[in-house]
């Protein structure tokens, strides 16, 4: 079911949901109630095979607004939601968010307003804030923010070396459309499939649009609001999402991570030394009592934990 203007619009918004009926719903209407100063804009909402009331939920918010549509990914997957999003849509900027999260008032407006301020910019992103009603244990602190799919870099715009440090979060990113067609699509071999954590879609594309000279930026005026989901304020959720996030590094075999020659068991011999390192710290702060820096070089090494699973097993195959 597609409902939307002939004219293309300025800005296309590309949500993917699955099984999510009532957080997306909170989605897109705020998504339909932004002050977008004259911008206009699409919504594409993509349901990823969901099972649940997505669907019916979707369609009746259809029958409400011209500028939302509907459509079906089959192929389960974020990546597979995202692409068939991209095809979808009909702006030359496209930007894209997630079932739970709620834009600020002006999310489309400063999207549409920071690429006039950059025209530089072929792909730029902002923060992404715990909604006001989250409440963390002490030892969440915002060093602890990956997991969870936060960002805030500041007050200050930032050109980004993507190659060398931080990038954005899709929760809370928009690209020029003419970008895909130079880099291709987000990576369903990385991705987020149902309940799967520590994927590396994101980054991946991110990564190669680095790597074309393409010019990424923080923008701190772009701002949305994330639902922090109890399960994931747990120190359980956090060693699990960076047991899967080295899973999915070993998946991806980047050229720079893997710069070591030497190797054991198909694993740079770099990610030993640091493992070991890893380990002498945690001793360190667990003898000192330092639960938040004890806790770091945990999960550092369940980083290291997924990798190395993941090569081992990959030998025999």
């Amino acid at each position: 079911m597609t409902s939307s203007p002939a004219k293309a619009p300025d800005v296309s918004v590309v949500v993917a949901t699955y099984n999510r009926c009532e957080v997306v719903r909170g989605a897109v209407e705020s998504l339909m109630n932004q002050d977008s100063r004259g911008t206009s804009y699409e919504v594409i909402v993509v349901d990823n095979n969901s099972t649940d009331a997505t669907r019916r939920t979707l369609e009746e918010l259809c029958g409400k607004y011209d500028n939302l549509s509907y459509h079906f990914e089959p192929q389960q997957g974020v990546s597979y939601a995202r692409n068939r999003g991209i095809a979808a849509a009909r702006a030359p900027i496209l930007a894209f968010t997630d079932d739970d999260i709620k834009p600020a008032p002006d999310w489309v407006a400063s999207i549409s307003d920071a690429f006039r301020k950059f025209p530089d910019a072929d792909c730029i992103g902002g923060k992404v804030l715990p909604q006001t009603a989250s409440e963390f244990p002490d030892w969440l602190t915002s060093k602890h923010w990956t997991p969870l799919a936060l960002l805030d870099m500041g007050d200050e715009p930032i050109v980004l070396d993507v190659l060398n440090g931080p990038g954005l979060v899709a929760a809370n990113l928009a690209v020029r459309a003419a970008v895909f067609k130079d880099v291709g699509l987000f990576q369903p071999e990385l991705q987020r499939v149902k309940s799967f954590i520590g994927s590396l879609e994101d980054h991946e594309f991110e990564l190669r649009l680095g790597a074309a000279k393409k010019r990424l930026m923080y923008v701190p005026e772009l701002v949305v609001y994330a639902q922090v989901l109890d399960e994931r304020l747990n120190k359980a959720y956090h060693r699990r999402w960076y047991r899967g996030h080295g899973y999915f590094y070993a998946l991806m075999r980047n050229e720079k991570f893997e710069s070591s020659k030497a190797r054991l068991f198909d694993v740079p011999s770099h990610l030993y030394r640091r493992t070991c390192s890893n380990v002498f710290d945690w001793v360190r702060y667990r003898l000192s009592s330092n639960e938040e820096l004890q806790l770091q070089q945990e999960l550092e090494l369940q980083f290291f934990w997924g990798f190395f699973r993941k090569r081992f097993a990959d030998l025999f195959k």
